[in-house]
């Protein structure tokens, strides 16, 4: 597939006319000049998808455990009677992706069938021609180059994709194998919003220059019995932000790196999926020490 870019330069903090909320902008053929010099189009197609419904903001705490930006939970009214079943707002979510974005497909395709209360309304990455950019093309999400570089002239500078994320309304960042640094304009706009996967457990075979396949092979030459994924929030640094959940795999006697790399994935996919729902449905809280912990759908009293 070859990429329509609709990119002519700087994206400034303007680059959204304040006329126009960019989920309102039609997906039938607008005129190439309609859009932000910023997206990238697929196909003559970019669209966005208005979700979001309004619901107040409050804090909260159960026991030692205190919600990180919990959202009033409101109930619906039917026959002036409360439904059992409360509901909140639908989170708009952004993802960052190098590769192929498998993790990105996965957590998309759970908002379209219905189990993560949230949608993918804009994917950002720092390699245009890569798979997970044609995909979210071919779904009619928006995509944006970041960041500026020498050999990507036409990407945002840190402000300007802060500028535009708030203008797309971002409730959550989700990193899905992306290999730049996050910058601190970034980290300080979505302050314990930012989430990354890692296919390790952190805090081992962590940090600058591991990921890929380069950290399965760490892990196979330590001797390490165990690997697995690993969900984390993201600071200024490489995988040293808070973990939030992990899984365990086997690393068995003969594997490869391909073999355990593989194994590892298929836990990403699902694990990314279940933290994602956890997100979209306020169960983050913060135990009294700073460690955060999901509260389980099931059992409100259980965290894990």
């Amino acid at each position: 597939m070859e990429t329509q870019s609709l990119f002519s330069g700087f994206c400034s903090s303007s680059v959204i006319p304040s006329s126009k909320d960019p989920r309102n902008l039609l997906t039938s053929s607008p005129p190439p000049h309609s859009y932000p010099s910023c997206f990238i189009q697929w196909n003559n197609r970019v669209s966005f998808r208005p979700q979001c419904f309004p619901a107040s903001q409050r804090l909260r705490s159960i026991g030692r455990l205190e919600c990180k930006n919990s959202l009033e939970k409101e109930s619906k009214v039917v026959s002036g009677k409360e439904d059992s079943k409360p509901w909140v707002k639908r989170k708009r979510l952004a993802v960052f992706v190098s590769g192929g974005g498998s993790n990105f497909r996965a957590i998309h395709q759970a908002c379209v069938e219905g189990s993560v209360n949230g949608d993918v309304v804009v994917l950002v990455t720092n390699k245009r021609a890569c798979g997970g950019a044609q995909y979210a093309g071919d779904k009619g999400i928006p995509v944006i180059l970041f960041p500026k570089t020498k050999d990507v002239a036409d990407g945002l500078s840190s402000d300007e994709l802060v500028n535009v994320l708030r203008r797309f309304e971002v409730d959550f960042i989700l990193l899905a194998g992306y290999l730049k640094l996050i910058p601190v304009e970034l980290i300080q706009a979505y302050s314990k919003s930012i989430f990354n996967i890692h296919p390790s457990l952190l805090p081992a075979f962590g940090g600058k220059g591991y990921y890929g396949m380069k950290v399965h092979k760490a892990v196979i030459a330590s001797g390490a019995r165990y690997s697995g994924p690993t969900i984390h929030f993201v600071d200024e640094h490489y995988d040293t932000g808070g973990i939030l959940a992990q899984r365990v795999v086997p690393v068995l006697a003969n594997d490869t790196a391909e073999e355990l790399a593989a194994r590892v994935l298929r836990e990403e996919h699902k694990l990314y999926v279940e933290v994602t729902a956890a997100l979209c449905e306020d169960r983050i809280v913060w135990r009294e020490d700073g460690v955060p912990l999901i509260r389980s759908k099931e059992n409100p009293e259980e965290y894990y």
